[in-house]
């Protein structure tokens, strides 16, 4: 955690400084608060002097407020320092996130990255709040308290020596035995939070195939686990309270044994064994809170860990705008996360980012070059893409097809550079990706993802990602070459309308659409449409591919990837892809590939007789 306050405590060094500096004040008049009394007794009530009571009395209703208001701008100054570093660290973490390659995300994993987001940095922010409120005073407290009452009597003072080394091996006993616990708890919240998401995302799944009660026990089964853990934390640390209470009663019971027979002999006054007894009370009372205080921070401590390791995870791609900036920050490039290609990096042609899209380079040279590309996933022993090798002219069309789990979705997520390739080189526009700032790079796509995602907000809102400065024309221009114009039309507010968390009030197919329509916005010079049709139906889908098709037409600059397992998705594509097993076991036209590619000669041949009698069936049922 003193990483943490390294790192984002400069702006809050007043608050930090003055908090500690407020709380040390009041710890002065709680110290001196059991001298004024011990006076009281022997000065006021021993005399029976009602003056001297009343003045000592001022004195200490003057301490009192002194004190609350010590305390008052200490709880200010530790909420803002507090709740400011918490702010802050949310922020950068969030942005360090966002960073990462799609490598970092599988890594972490979403879950885990929302418990670090929101509990850990909770954590880290009650514990930076205790420390300046708390952990200031009892340790002040403790050993002023002691240093008061050796003071006032060395022989009474061999009890506080005795007393607080056994209540220290009573903290270090529990806790050694608690941090364990502790981390354990973060991964289970992880796993609640991973059961969570899953039965909240698909609820409507599981309600179609009634397992509800699966779900609700695999829920209880995970809750059960982490409140096990909980409960057998709780069991340690409920030991220390009794315990050093015990400790603390005993040392008492001594302190007044000892110190009536000191008073006995005229060693002390009453008024200086009263101020003992309340100098014991404060170092052992201030010692349990310090003990519950360890609790807190363990937890933090778990918590700031993971909090550094996804801020101390560089990304493992490198962004070419950062390398030729000389960035000296650690971005986490190095020649083996980018394979044996990592020289095309240097080697890359010189230009700018709006030549090579305006078509400033030779027209002859492709728009997207595949040259022996290979990628596997983390972990995997096999690759995922194997030795493709590929060229996609500009304004051309790419058909990728292939069974599921063939690599069709990781061969074209290399193309905007979602992942670094193993072995091999992507080229865009005569360029090496990795020559590419990301940045440029990416918004020179109109992705369309294979998993549908849109954000709360409007339909406008979320069309205008790829270009922000779109107008109307723009949006309902892209929503009806994607097929979506017509029921945006018929919404009330049109491209007001509202858009829920994930589109949920839109049909499957109407988000799909949706999507297509945000790639389409700003004119990118490459579209990949990563099985972007699932959804719809047949008519829709040929109506989106003759509209894709004027597009490319109309503007000889776009360069389209269509990935599908459909045939008629791809047949009329420049250059399909059969992919098979992570290998690309045919390149050719439609044509080519039926004459030479057995496995898309078997896929076209089953999917056209499907349709063939689809079609049949429906006109047998027209003329019924």
């Amino acid at each position: 955690m003193i990483g943490l306050l390294k790192r984002f405590g400069r702006p809050f060094r007043r608050e930090l400084t003055l908090g500690p500096a407020s709380k040390l004040i009041e710890v002065i008049f709680d110290l001196l608060t059991p001298l004024v009394v011990a006076l009281m007794i022997d000065r006021g009530v021993g005399e029976r002097n009602v003056g001297v009571l009343l003045a000592y009395g001022a004195l200490l209703v003057g301490m009192a407020l002194a004190g609350f208001a010590s305390t008052l701008i200490c709880q200010k100054m530790a909420a803002r320092a507090s709740q400011g570093l918490g702010t802050s660290m949310r922020d950068a973490l969030f942005a360090h996130i966002n960073s990462f390659s799609y490598v970092e995300l599988d890594r972490f994993g979403t879950p885990s990255l929302i418990t670090r987001i929101t509990n850990d940095i909770n954590q880290v922010q009650l514990a930076i709040a205790l420390a300046i409120r708390q952990l200031t005073r009892f340790p002040l407290l403790a050993v002023g308290s002691m240093v008061a009452a050796l003071l006032i009597d060395a022989k009474l003072g061999l009890i506080f020596l005795i007393s607080t080394p056994l209540i220290g091996a009573i903290f270090w006993f529990v806790m050694a035995r608690c941090i364990p616990y502790f981390k354990c708890m973060q991964r289970q919240l992880d796993q609640i939070g991973l059961v969570t998401r899953e039965g909240l995302s698909g609820a409507r799944v599981m309600r179609a195939f009634v397992r509800e009660d699966y779900e609700r026990e695999r829920f209880c089964h995970t809750a059960v686990d982490q409140a096990n853990t909980a409960i057998a934390v709780g069991r340690l640390s409920n030991v220390l309270n009794p315990a050093t209470f015990l400790v603390m009663n005993l040392a008492v019971c001594a302190i007044l044994w000892v110190g009536g027979i000191q008073v006995n002999v005229g060693a002390l006054t009453q008024g200086q064994v009263m101020a003992f007894v309340n100098y014991m009370t404060q170092t052992l009372l201030a010692i349990v809170y310090v003990a519950n205080l360890v609790v807190v921070f363990t937890k933090a401590s778990a918590s700031a860990g993971r909090i550094e390791e996804v801020l101390a995870c560089e990304p493992s791609m490198c962004d070419a705008a950062e390398r030729a900036g000389g960035d000296d920050t650690g971005s986490g490039c190095t020649a083996g996360a980018v394979g044996e290609a990592a020289p095309a990096c240097e080697t890359a042609p010189i230009g700018t980012t709006s030549d090579v899209l305006s078509g400033g380079f030779d027209p002859s040279v492709p728009a997207i070059r595949l040259s022996g590309v290979s990628f596997a996933y983390p972990g995997s022993a096999e690759d995922a893409v194997h030795d493709v090798t590929l060229e996609v002219p500009r304004g051309g069309t790419l058909g990728v097809i292939g069974g599921t789990g063939s690599g069709k979705s990781t061969l074209v997520s290399l193309f905007p550079r979602l992942y670094d390739v193993a072995r091999g080189s992507v080229e865009v526009f005569g360029r090496d990706v990795r020559a590419w700032p990301l940045g440029e790079l990416r918004r020179a796509f109109g992705f369309v993802p294979q998993k549908v995602e849109l954000v709360s907000g409007t339909i406008r809102s979320n069309l205008l990602w790829r270009d922000p400065l779109a107008s109307d024309a723009d949006l309902w221009r892209a929503l009806k070459t994607a097929q979506a114009e017509d029921f945006a039309r018929a919404l009330p507010k049109g491209l007001d309308a509202p858009v829920e968390a994930g589109g949920k009030n839109f049909s499957g197919g109407q988000r799909q659409r949706l999507t297509i329509a945000r790639a389409l916005v700003g004119a990118p010079p490459l579209l990949i449409m990563d099985d972007s049709a699932s959804a719809l139906d047949f008519k829709t889908d040929a109506a989106l591919r003759r509209a894709i098709r004027m597009l490319s037409d109309a503007d000889s600059s776009v360069t389209t990837v269509v990935v599908s397992q459909r045939v008629s998705s791809v047949r009329g594509a420049d250059l399909i892809c059969v992919m098979r097993h992570g290998r690309a076991v045919g390149v050719g036209t439609h044509e080519e590939l039926m004459a030479t590619c057995e496995v898309y000669r078997e896929i076209a041949e089953s999917q056209l007789y499907s349709d063939a009698a689809a079609s049949a069936a429906e006109e047998g049922g027209a003329h019924a």
